[in-house]
């Protein structure tokens, strides 16, 4: 057992086994307190086994469980209150002791004493200098809250990292929160790359930690309501925050639950999405494992996330199975609840070949409702011939299915919806339409444009130069001109790299000597395999606006 001292009254240390608590009573510990939730690993004694063994060497007790790297201000108030109950000097104990040091920090922090806490715990092992600014803000309060920001930003995606770090590369003495709880960051757009086996999954995700901006209060916790009146966000915690200026970016919402048997079927029975991390790598094994039979790809009403990527995963799952010769003993249905292939027609005629070229049986207006995985039947409303909705059975040996997408709940409920649910924002300045210190981007904005992480790309310095304008009084000076790009990867090694703007405006960014988006072709495929990744990671997250410096408002295009 490791025991970590960090102060005269607490210490930590990773699991305690039976004999470990025995040896802290022996010790003279009092009692102990255990961080981890129930079930987190296989074989790990419960909540209540613990507290039978601490009441066996009369050892004091309480179990406050903390998520692993998503502890709150509330774990802490719970843990105030446990503390207050128990006799000192306590031990407290998660998987690594990382969680149990991360609270008693909390709990110092709020008797001014934040970077005390950095240093002692540190001292200890447990590295907490990405807590700085949290810790920080909770100094000499009870709420961690009672502070008035520049800015708020709800989110830690692509919109929302992206829009901090191009704030604070114009101003860097902002005092920015950025209130995320998510623990990884993720390149949605390499997912598909995933499921086709060319990139591994570890290569699309770092930890929230390594891309937020340095000089920001990241807040792990969710963000629940907009109250845009007060300027303020409730706080899953309790607390409420109160801004200058809003920016929302937290996303859009994967309603798997809207397909009546979807979420049970997802990662086996031949079902899968490469709209999931985790099933990204599950696309790549069954394509390669398919060798016959019929194989569904489906695509749900718009808005959703990247509107080329349900067919994307389509167009490799098709070249890997012509290289591996068994394309012809499979049946590819395309099933797309829309009119049309793909909204831009520019494109369409060479997705349209490709189409031909793999057999696919193209069915528009076809939407998914139901999912029977364990046998292995998809059924799909679609539209008659005379205009009448009819059922349909499918039986399948591959599912790739892809879920209705809407705004998150306390979105849509919110003073700050639309009737769709998402954020009303004027589609050029990206402020909102009543309340002229807020902004939005991403895929929670009602703009028209494709919800794609180059739209956030050429969004997130409009919305810094707006902010900054708003924060000084002024009207929007920049404007969004709604260019969103699609690679649409239609075999390993070609690309038609679609990129358009409002209206389906055409916004190519190479002259077509150089690359032709409107046919496939390999420069497209290694700018998708070789040059975005960086571009993402190193680039817009940094706010390096290569090639996305926002348009300022009268000045030509």
């Amino acid at each position: 057992m490791a025991i970590k001292p960090l102060s005269p009254t607490f210490a930590v240390s990773p699991q305690l086994s039976p004999a470990d608590v025995k040896l802290a009573a022996e010790m003279g510990y009092r009692a102990i307190v255990s961080n981890r939730p129930d079930g987190e690993d296989a074989g790990q004694p419960s909540a209540a086994e613990m507290a039978a063994l601490a009441a066996q060497y009369g050892l004091g007790f309480a179990h406050v469980p903390a998520t692993s790297g998503a502890v709150t201000a509330a774990d802490a108030d719970r843990m105030r209150d446990a503390l207050a109950q128990l006799d000192s000097p306590v031990l407290g104990f998660c998987r690594s002791g990382m969680r149990s040091a991360t609270l008693w920090a909390m709990l110092e922090a709020r008797s001014s004493r934040a970077e005390t806490a950095l240093q002692v715990t540190g001292a200890a092992g447990y590295d907490l200098s990405p807590l700085r600014a949290t810790l920080g803000s909770m100094e000499g309060n009870s709420l961690a809250g009672g502070k008035t920001y520049d800015v708020v930003i709800v989110g830690g995606g692509a919109a929302g990292i992206a829009t901090a770090a191009s704030l604070l590369k114009r101003n860097g003495n902002l005092v920015i929160a950025v209130v995320d709880p998510a623990e990884y960051h993720f390149y949605q757009p390499g997912w598909t790359m995933v499921g086709a086996g060319v990139f591994t999954p570890e290569q699309t995700r770092h930890t929230e930690a390594e891309v937020m901006p340095d000089k920001v209060d990241w807040l792990r916790v969710a963000a629940t309501a907009f109250n845009p009146d007060q300027n303020s966000v409730e706080l899953a915690d309790g607390r409420s925050i109160t801004y200058r200026v809003l920016v929302a970016a937290p996303g859009i919402k994967l309603a798997w639950d809207a397909i009546p048997g979807l979420s049970e079927a997802l990662g086996k029975n031949g079902v899968t999405s490469n709209y999931r991390y985790d099933l990204a790598p599950y696309t790549r094994d069954l394509v390669k494992q398919l060798k016959g039979g019929r194989a569904l790809f489906s695509q749900p009403p718009m808005p959703i996330k990247c509107a080329g990527a349900p067919q994307k995963a389509m167009y490799l799952s098709c070249d890997i199975w012509r290289e591996a010769g068994v394309l012809s003993d499979i049946d590819v249905e395309f099933h797309n609840a829309g009119a049309v292939l793909f909204g831009v027609a520019t494109y369409v005629p060479a997705l349209m070949d490709y189409i031909r070229k793999y057999g696919i049986d193209l069915q528009l207006e076809s939407k998914l409702v139901a999912v029977d995985g364990p046998n292995q039947v998809a059924t799909f409303e679609r539209k008659a011939m005379d205009g009448s909705i009819e059922r349909i059975e499918r039986p399948f040996d591959f599912l790739h299915a892809v879920p209705p997408q809407v705004a998150p709940d306390f979105v849509a409920k919110s003073p700050l919806a639309a009737d769709s649910g998402f954020i009303d924002v004027d589609p050029a300045t990206l402020r909102h339409v009543r309340y002229p210190n807020v902004f939005a981007l991403g895929d929670a904005a009602n703009t028209s444009n494709a919800k794609t992480a180059a739209a956030a790309r050429k969004q997130a310095p409009v919305v810094a130069v707006n902010v900054l304008a708003a924060l000084e009084g002024k009207e929007p000076v920049a404007d969004y001109d709604g260019y969103g790009s699609c690679p649409l990867t239609v075999e390993r090694g070609k690309i038609v790299l679609a990129e358009f703007g409002y209206g389906g405006k055409l916004l190519p960014s190479f002259p077509s000597w150089l690359l032709d988006g409107t046919k496939p072709s390999r420069a497209a495929w290694f700018l998708k395999e070789r040059m975005l990744p960086p571009i993402y990671w190193q680039a817009m997250l940094k706010g390096r606006e290569w090639m996305v410096h926002p348009h300022m408002i009268g000045k030509a295009a």
